[in-house]
């Protein structure tokens, strides 16, 4: 056993003997253990960012911790099946170093966890990429494209599909991608089902538009399986906390043409170990799972799951 295995069983182990008060109080003291700064940049980016419960220290509104506990707590088996399931050490580390950093406030190892060699989702270790047809959810500015033409090469592809809801973002995109060949763009939201959704008007980031079924700006929505008719082989997503849904509409593509898959899984406490649930129970056995973080160090966001199919 080396010394990531151990740290992670010993955190593991620890959880698994405590209660859910016990794991909530320890949780707790760990947040008002860290220095008053950080405190409060903390609670200021989980009031700003929606995804990961309410913070009010004054108001003694703990929902934060709570998921938090129930993430650990309850589904703790699922974390263990995702690291027995990781395909290096790089992602077991930051498996612990996330659930670590949730309980303790550990920002060491999430640190050394960060991803410092490579562009944001395409690791070259990892990602190879030749006449793909790439879908990429949350295209936002062109960002990820042109990412992917400057690493691989406009010869790496023979179709890119680009879906962004947001009509400010979408001018952009459009802007930005203009000068590429084979780019289609979609102004619509991707979910699981095809139908009327709305986005919210007041999101704190122009990259952070929410979906939700009843306020804000009325957007079409589609899925990947009605919306695409050809094979698929990459897929990015990164659409705020709807990657499960767009998962559960692409499921033909996945079962079928076994994309590759980079999907970011940190805007909750569930992702993480649930999209993985999700890719094994569609195609069990088919693919091999890494994880990368390209975020911060204090709490771990742009986390990004590599699912690569099996040869």
């Amino acid at each position: 056993m080396n010394i990531i295995d151990k740290q992670f069983n010993e955190l593991t182990l620890e959880i698994k003997n405590l209660s859910k008060k016990e794991i909530f109080d320890n949780t707790k003291q760990s947040f008002f253990n860290i220095n008053s700064v950080t405190q409060k940049s903390m609670i200021d980016f989980f009031q700003r960012f929606n995804y990961w419960g309410k913070l009010d220290i004054e108001n003694e509104e703990f929902e934060h911790f709570e998921l938090i506990v129930e993430s650990l707590k309850d589904h703790l088996e699922d974390h263990i099946w995702l690291y027995n399931h990781l395909g290096d050490y790089r992602s077991k580390k930051l498996l612990f170093a996330i659930l670590n950093n949730w309980y303790r406030c550990d920002f060491a190892n999430l640190s050394s966890a960060h991803e410092k060699n490579f562009w944001h989702y395409f690791d070259l270790d990892l990602v190879s990429c030749e006449d793909e047809v790439m879908v990429d959810l949350g295209a936002y500015n062109g960002d990820t494209i042109s990412d992917f033409i400057k690493i691989y090469g406009d010869m790496a592809y023979k179709k890119i599909y680009a879906y962004e809801m947001s009509s400010d973002n979408f001018i952009h995109l459009e802007k930005n991608t203009k000068n590429f060949k084979n780019i289609v763009l979609r102004q619509v939201a991707v979910m699981d089902k095809e139908g009327t959704f709305f986005i919210g008007e007041n999101s704190p980031d122009a990259s952070a538009y929410t979906v939700n079924d009843s306020n804000g700006i009325q957007v079409k929505g589609t899925s990947l399986d009605i919306d695409i008719k050809e094979e698929i082989s990459l897929i990015k997503m990164d659409i705020e906390g709807s990657e499960q849904k767009a998962l559960l509409g692409s499921y033909k593509h996945i079962v079928n043409d076994k994309p590759k898959l980079l999907i970011s899984v940190y805007h909750n406490h569930e992702d993480i170990w649930k999209i993985p649930r999700i890719i094994e129970d569609m195609t069990p056995d088919t693919y091999n799972f890494y994880l990368r973080s390209y975020g911060g160090n204090v709490f771990p966001t742009e986390i990004v799951l590599i699912a690569l199919p099996k040869h």
